[in-house]
């Protein structure tokens, strides 16, 4: 039996399938873990940083094999690929660099005699369910800031990611950690539900889709387990002035083909003050138009396929029915097989499907705005809450702005401005907890108070 497969997305070709695991050897990884756990956190931190950096140093000396796998398994641009895998190693490299940070005593100021810390402790083996659309660094984000705490990791990648998931694993065994520091599964959802429910593991964090992580929190829930969920998103890019718009499309263009337009993060409605809505609008299609989907083996490559026939089928699905219900097609809206064509949409109206709806790969949407106030509430007009760009040429503005927008996240005048040490999470439908930044480590952590008279 297998739903582990990996299918490369440019020509369809099959070019590895791997077993799903049997409950024995899930029950082995759970017990592999759960040991681990005890050795693992009682090694002293400085330890822990050393092997943590060495799985950095790995990422590096190892990014072109695990930036074609990437390629393979989900179309991403070569030289993005081996990008993405840089940019996993220096998140690792973060923990290790800060794990004095992470680990030390929070002196509390207290009304009685003596003293009062709080001390992070680990919590023990946790599940981390990681999506497709960033093979290693979202793995990255997910297990380095916990082992770096003193947990352990059971990791149960996307089926259409098994050869990434094996490559990662060896890193993280090569690089020195306890036999079950770190355990790869190949699990389905029903024996991913089995280890939530397990009492030897402690914690579940979820990278996905919004059905994904209800789907984990019920099961977390009933188990009275800390779950951690990082969900879609659909990211307002607010133009309300610029002295520069040739770069203000550029940054457009940046943010809502990044990673073939498959980001949660990504910009996804383009929300346009009135008097640069239709020279945005021009320049904005005429840029993603001139930018086509091509062979993601090639360096030189900006936009690749989606990560799936059933991916491009289901966008295709999306922008037809927005069409029917009487949207305009600026640009785009075709595809061959996998490989979709930059698309924006205009005249989109809240009666739409697509109003509501996350576009998961390269199509915008653009909105005319009268004003400031009438552009936070149309941004806020969401389900969703994870990332949000302003561009503004008033700094009062940018803070009004930046405090009226719901969203975990605000990025004034530029994008893809993500970096180690900065947090990265949402709000409403879009999450529940913060990764990257020193705020990931607090997580799943036993934040114990010592009391002493």
């Amino acid at each position: 039996m297998t739903d582990y497969a990996v299918v490369n997305p440019a020509t369809g070709e099959t070019v590895a399938t791997y077993d799903t695991f049997t409950d024995a050897q899930i029950e082995d990884a759970i017990v592999r873990a759960a040991s681990a756990a005890r050795t693992w956190a009682a090694t002293a931190p400085a330890e822990r940083a050393t092997v943590i950096r060495r799985i950095a140093e790995l990422h590096r000396e190892r990014k072109d094999e695990l930036g074609a796998i990437i390629v393979r398994e989900m179309g991403k641009p070569i030289a993005a690929a081996v990008g993405e895998v840089e940019f996993a190693a220096d998140i690792i490299e973060f923990y290790a660099d800060n794990i004095d940070k992470i680990t030390a005593d929070q002196p509390l100021e207290i009304l009685g005699d003596g003293t009062a810390v709080v001390r992070r402790a680990p919590l023990g083996a946790l599940l981390g369910i990681m999506p497709w659309n960033f093979p290693t660094y979202q793995v990255a984000r997910f297990a380095a800031p916990n082992l770096a705490i003193g947990n352990t990791i059971i990791l149960k990648h996307a089926p259409q990611c098994p050869e990434s998931a094996a490559a990662i694993e060896a890193i993280y065994r090569d690089g020195g950690l306890p036999d079950g520091g770190y355990v790869n599964v190949y699990a389905t959802n029903e024996q991913a539900a089995t280890i939530i429910a397990d009492p030897r593991v402690h914690g579940v964090s979820v990278t996905g889709s919004e059905r994904a992580g209800a789907a984990v929190a019920e099961v977390a829930g009933r188990n009275l387990k800390k779950v951690a969920l990082e969900l879609g998103g659909s990211d307002p890019f607010i133009v309300l002035s610029t002295d520069d718009l040739d770069a203000v499309v550029q940054n457009a263009v940046d943010a809502r083909l990044d990673n073939n337009g498959q980001s949660c993060n990504g910009a996804k409605r383009f929300i346009v003050i009135d008097d640069l809505y239709e020279e945005f609008t021009s320049k904005f299609a005429a840029a993603l138009s001139a930018v086509s989907a091509e062979d993601p083996t090639r360096e030189d490559t900006v936009l690749g396929p989606l990560s799936s026939l059933a991916a491009a089928e289901r966008l295709q699905e999306q922008i037809d029915r927005a069409l029917e219900q009487g949207a305009t097609l600026v640009t785009g809206g075709t595809r061959e097989g996998t490989f979709f064509a930059p698309t924006v949409l205009a005249d989109v109206t809240p009666e739409m499907d697509v109003y509501r709806e996350e576009l998961f790969g390269p199509a915008a949407v653009v909105y005319r705005v009268a004003d400031e106030d009438a552009a936070v509430a149309l941004a806020n007009d969401t389900s969703f809450g994870l990332g949000s760009y302003v561009f503004t040429t008033d700094a009062e503005q940018a803070e009004r702005v930046a405090n009226g927008i719901e969203a975990g996240m605000v990025y004034v005048n530029l994008v893809l401005a993500d970096s180690p040490e900065l947090p990265f999470g949402g709000v409403k439908r879009s999450g529940t907890s913060r990764e990257l930044g020193l705020l990931a480590a607090d997580e799943f952590v036993n934040k114990k108070l010592i009391r002493k008279g």
